[in-house]
């Protein structure tokens, strides 16, 4: 998983309470309004339908800026009253929200004063550089001057991320309101960490009435007048700085925008509502990519990981790379430039590991939370390595990967020192301190590794994806270190990634199961389970082909294949539960890897049922919106999927989901030395008849194609070629 989201640790039984692990994050009831988000940089938003911010139960709203909350209330009355919904829209490039409503039926002494649908009240939000901005339009549509009461109510708990989870603080620091003049008020925050937050709203005109926690205006409006009001809110901006125009701030998001993806591959379908997916998809990723330091990089998920994790930026970047390399060069410059240099048990850290999750919140400056700067994650350093190579090979950009190559050795060193504490050639983890993760595989809650008969498994644990992925890394970075002229090293990372293949299938293959045990426990005994890691070994490479056969048909059967994608873990299995984070659940990152290692091994036809799966999923999703996960039960005729209450939407990998199944489907290899891209062993779904790609690149080199489909065949057409490229199909079955 992404963000160490752990699940409880026993189950209720007999009216017993429920122990929970230290960062699970609690499902406390349905949202009874709809939730919308935001995000610009560190900053995001998380509002309901209607515009407001903690008005309605079930949800976890607010505007967080650097893993803190600095909104917690919003709400916008009329004549004391909540206002009816029109609608609620988001922008196809999720940079603006607009909200329409209107008057409810005012009445004063048992009459009817102001009736109903006469105001539309407009509400416009968007986010830029730490504020908030919010545009109330209040329009008369009746044949009478309307004189009304307007109010906006705020208030603030300047909650650190970890608190709105869930978490309880025995201390806090202290909090104060301050009016600063007509049109403006201060709420502020002293930490215990000695760091003080402050939330400044500015209101535009200034109002009637300004109180430390409410802004009354009194207005008439005339028939078919629009009056409008401004509101920004700044999240630890300088009390004497004033927040920009609402328009001018508007325009310039869009305009940051369009520079940010000019140069970007574009997919076009003959399918309209897939066009749809790919397009919330893009502007997902592009939200959740934030500048940093060190290059662009796609922030996890919101609201839970609205920061940088190692393993999901690495993911989405492999899953980018096809289309857009420029993912993965910000990813693995920020994650070079965190990689860990001495040991540290709270943090999971050890020299050469790269980073699992970075907080700035009041929690992670104190260490009443670990994940300030948290390396335990056991699959991110061999990720890393293996995108490097993978990075170099889809650019030829040596320059950047020289820069890197300190950071490969070291988590070389890593992979085969600290990573492998009892030197059986595997890489392990057990987390060095009781307040991190217990689990350090992408299926990270407490209760996701485990034998046949339920048990969790103890010690020392080698999970078997993360074997794949070191081997893949090897060989990778083996093609990568020839290129560099370290023929010595070359030689050796590939000696010791056959030795890996050979010594895993010894260890891990299930012949009773037809599959690869989930892990080794430090006993070195297999958990014998049918677990969709499996497949994200077939994505490394690193499986024989008679057994990428078996574990193929394996995951494709009725058991793991709910109709709308692979579960993590197969029915029957003893602990599969399909209402489960990780033992039964779908996630569409883990079926995306799946679909590539599908590919990768010929299984064209498998590929199209995942792809196929999917989309239909999508299809019914809020905003054709790929969610961080689903529930796994099996697709009814006629119904959507069953989601799961609190998972992340939007979520980096998800997101990027769309992308690797076209990459899967259409078999896109890429060989920049040569000038070639090919198509290995293509096959479009059925709901698919023509798939445009448009500057797909290739060094300095573009091109359009055309794909169609033909029944089970499909057609190339060359639209437009930049530079020196060929484009070819080939058959290898």
């Amino acid at each position: 998983m992404s963000a160490g989201q752990t699940l409880l640790a026993t189950t209720a039984t007999h009216g017993d309470a429920v122990a929970e692990t230290p960062f699970y994050i609690p499902a406390t009831g349905t949202a009874t309004r709809p939730r919308r988000t935001l995000k610009y940089g560190d900053t995001f938003a998380v509002v309901d339908s209607y515009g407001d911010i903690g008005a309605s139960a079930g949800g976890t709203d607010g505007v967080f800026h650097n893993d803190t909350r600095f909104l917690s209330h919003l709400e916008l009355l009329v004549n004391g009253q909540q206002l009816l919904l029109l609608g609620s829209n988001l922008r196809d490039d999720n940079t603006l929200l607009s909200v329409d409503l209107t008057n409810a039926d005012f009445y004063v002494d048992g009459k009817i004063m102001l009736q109903k649908d006469l105001l539309h009240i407009g509400r416009t939000m968007f986010l830029w550089r730490g504020t908030a901005y919010q545009r109330v339009a209040v329009r008369n549509h009746s044949d009478r001057p309307i004189e009304l009461s307007l109010s906006i109510l705020f208030r603030n708990d300047f909650a650190d991320l970890f608190e709105v989870r869930g978490l309880q603080r025995p201390r806090r620091g202290v909090a104060r309101q301050e009016v600063l003049g007509p049109d403006r008020v201060l709420l502020a925050y002293k930490g215990l960490d000695s760091k003080t937050r402050t939330t400044t709203l500015t209101f535009d005109p200034p109002p009637t009435e300004l109180a430390p926690t409410i802004a009354t205006y009194r207005l008439v409006v005339a028939p078919g007048e629009m009056q409008p009001i401004f509101l920004a809110m700044a999240c630890d901006k300088p009390e004497e700085q004033r927040a920009a125009p609402f328009l001018s701030g508007l325009l310039t998001v869009r305009r940051e925008l369009r520079s940010v993806t000019r140069d970007s591959t574009t997919i076009e379908t003959s399918n309209e509502i897939f066009n749809e997916i790919l397009c919330r998809s893009a502007a997902d990723l592009q939200m959740l990519t934030t500048d940093t330091p060190e290059g662009r990089y796609p922030y996890a998920g919101i609201p839970w990981y609205s920061t940088t994790f190692g393993r999901d930026g690495l993911i989405t970047a492999l899953q980018m790379l096809w289309c857009d390399p420029k993912v993965a060069r910000g990813v693995l410059r920020r994650l070079a430039a965190h990689q860990a240099k001495q040991t540290d048990p709270l943090a999971d850290a050890q020299p050469g590991k790269i980073v699992h999750e970075m907080r700035s919140g009041e929690m992670a400056a104190l260490r009443e939370v670990p994940f300030g700067l948290y390396y335990g994650s056991v699959d991110a350093t061999p990720l890393f390595v293996l995108l490097v190579g993978l990075y170099a090979e889809r650019t030829e950009d040596f320059d950047t990967v020289a820069a890197l190559w300190p950071a490969v050795e070291a988590a070389l060193g890593w992979i085969d020192g600290l990573g492998d504490p009892d030197q059986d050639g595997f890489v392990e983890y057990r987390r060095a301190s009781e307040l991190g993760l217990a689990n350090q595989g992408w299926k990270d809650s407490f209760d996701a590794i485990f034998h046949a008969d339920g048990r969790l498994a103890e010690g020392y644990i080698a999970l078997a994806e993360v074997q794949g992925y070191v081997y893949a890394a090897k060989v990778a970075i083996a093609r990568c270190a020839r290129r560099m002229r370290q023929v010595d090293m070359a030689r050796r990372l590939e000696a010791e990634a056959k030795s890996l293949a050979k010594r895993f299938d010894a260890a891990f293959w299930c012949p009773e199961l037809g599959t690869y045990a989930l892990a080794l426990d430090g006993d070195k005994q297999p958990c014998r389970v049918r677990t969709s890691n499996a497949g994200h070994l077939l994505f490394t490479g690193i499986a024989r082909a008679d057994r990428a056969a078996a574990v193929s048909a394996g995951l494709l059967s009725p058991q793991f294949f709910s109709g709308w994608g692979v579960r993590t873990v197969a029915k029957g299995e003893v602990r599969y539960n399909p209402m489960s984070y990780h033992n039964g659940s779908v996630w569409p990152h883990d079926n995306a890897l799946i679909a590539l290692g599908l590919a990768r091994y010929g299984f064209s036809g498998a590929v199209e049922q995942v792809f196929k799966g999917l989309f239909n999923a999508a299809s019914y999703m809020d905003l054709r919106r790929l969610p961080e996960l689903f529930c796994g039960f099996q697709r009814q005729r006629g119904q959507g999927p069953t989601l799961y209450p609190v998972a992340c939407s939007p979520q980096a990998w998800a997101s990027a989901t769309p992308f690797s199944l076209v990459q899967a489907s259409l078999g896109l290899e890429f060989e920049p030395r040569r000038g070639e891209i090919c198509l290995r062993n293509p096959r479009m779904p059925a709901f698919l008849d023509e798939v445009t790609l448009r500057n797909l690149q290739l060094g300095s080199s573009s091109v359009d194609i055309k794909v169609r489909r033909h029944g089970e065949e499909v057609s190339l057409e060359m639209l437009r070629s930049q530079g020196h490229v060929q484009v070819s199909i080939v058959s290898s079955r």
